[in-house]
């Protein structure tokens, strides 16, 4: 995709913030969608409904749908899949606030593997930033000795994939169009929901009722209840992406990644309007330590590159 030579701080920043507006509020859903159906057949029909959507994107000037490299755009795509149906199953089973928290360590994940393999030079900005984030995020994790159990650092496998997915795009589809990268990841998510139901329709799994039983829960028929809402999911999801891609067009990638971590105020206040969850004051610490840790990354970035 050839990048705007055009630099739009402001638009890039707008662009972003309602994109995050947008995710924020819709995936508050997957707590309304857990009570009726499962992950694996969410994800295969908001995948059927997205791919027209994607596949309009060439026509309004977007980028091209057709890959340079398959297995890179395939690898990428199971590394990003894997990261959202560990949140998506997080946002089932705790507070959206958790679920975001542990999605976002992605940028201390990218860190270390950056430092271990290509042996980049870590300034002590980005250091101060890795520490801030990890302590940030176990603010708003809350782990407690006493209730510990491993669903607590759950979500902190999405930010490890999502930090690896993220690796990938950097170093294997640099020149990759953004909608081909986009339909590989909505390819995949679909793919991975088929997976998923057929392997529970080979091996079914007692059922349970409620958000508990997400994951667990096989083909359910009909989706009357639920199929408003997976629709609005896949319009709103398919928004909210053409706004990230709109917003790394025009702005430095640096600069817009830090109103990405805006959803870090969305998601709680839209969950607590529709759901009445509240955070703690340690939690609304540690989400102002993790915006404030992503900042200091992206700068610590920018100075890295000069």
């Amino acid at each position: 995709m050839t990048r705007n030579t055009a630099v739009k701080p402001v638009t890039s920043a707008l662009s972003m913030l309602f994109a995050m507006l947008i995710i924020g509020a819709i995936d508050n859903l997957i707590v309304i969608l857990a009570e009726d159906i499962g992950l694996w057949q969410f994800h295969f029909i908001r995948a059927l409904m997205a791919a027209p959507l994607v596949m309009m994107l060439p026509f309004i000037g977007l980028g091209t749908l057709r890959p340079q490299r398959i297995w890179a755009i395939a690898l990428r795509s199971a590394l990003i899949g894997a990261a959202m149906l560990i949140y998506f199953s997080s946002l089932a089973l705790m507070p959206i606030a958790q679920a975001l928290a542990g999605l976002f360590t992605s940028p201390i994940f990218i860190l270390l593997f950056s430092w271990l393999y290509t042996r980049e030079r870590v300034d002590p900005l980005r250091i101060v930033a890795v520490g801030f984030g990890f302590l940030g995020t176990l603010l708003v994790l809350r782990p407690d000795p006493d209730t510990f159990t491993w669903l607590t650092f759950f979500p902190v496998a999405a930010g490890f994939f999502y930090a690896l997915g993220a690796l990938a795009t950097r170093s294997l589809c640099e020149r990759e169009s953004t909608v081909a990268l986009l339909a590989g990841m909505w390819i995949m998510l679909g793919l991975m929901g088929v997976a998923g139901l057929i392997v529970l329709s080979i091996f079914p799994v007692q059922e349970v009722s409620g958000p508990d039983g997400f994951v667990s829960r096989g083909w359910i028929w009909p989706l009357w209840d639920s199929m408003p809402l997976i629709v609005i999911q896949a319009v709103f999801s398919v928004i909210g992406v053409f706004l990230i891609i709109k917003a790394y067009q025009v702005g430095e990638a640096s600069h817009a990644s830090v109103f990405e971590y805006s959803v870090m105020v969305f998601g709680p206040l839209y969950a607590f309007f529709l759901f009445d969850q509240t955070l703690t004051m340690g939690q609304i610490a540690g989400v102002a330590l993790i915006i404030s840790a992503s900042a200091g990354l992206a700068l610590g970035e920018q100075y890295a590159r000069k």
